[in-house]
């Protein structure tokens, strides 16, 4: 059994998104959905498949940004590294 692509990233992203001191709200593997708060800040985080096979994570803070203005950079480099980037 190899993880998937998907899965790797979705427990990546997952993993990154603690690490950048979120507090998680929801998970949802199936939806590739998962979501936040820190500060204030309403964090989403959606993994989804491309049509080419590729996998997309895409990062998204709402709120007053200016209170943690580091927070997309620590989630990315949390991200790479559990990717081993």
């Amino acid at each position: 059994y190899t993880t998937s692509t998907f899965e790797r990233a979705w427990s990546a992203a997952l993993g990154a998104v603690q690490d950048a001191g979120v507090q998680v709200t929801l998970s949802d593997a199936n939806a590739g959905e998962i979501r936040g708060i820190r500060d204030g800040i309403d964090v989403a985080v959606t993994v989804s498949r491309q049509p080419d096979g590729r996998t997309r994570v895409q990062f998204d803070a709402k709120g007053p940004t200016d209170r943690d203005p580091g927070l997309p950079t620590r989630f990315s480099d949390a991200y790479d590294r559990r990717m081993g980037r």
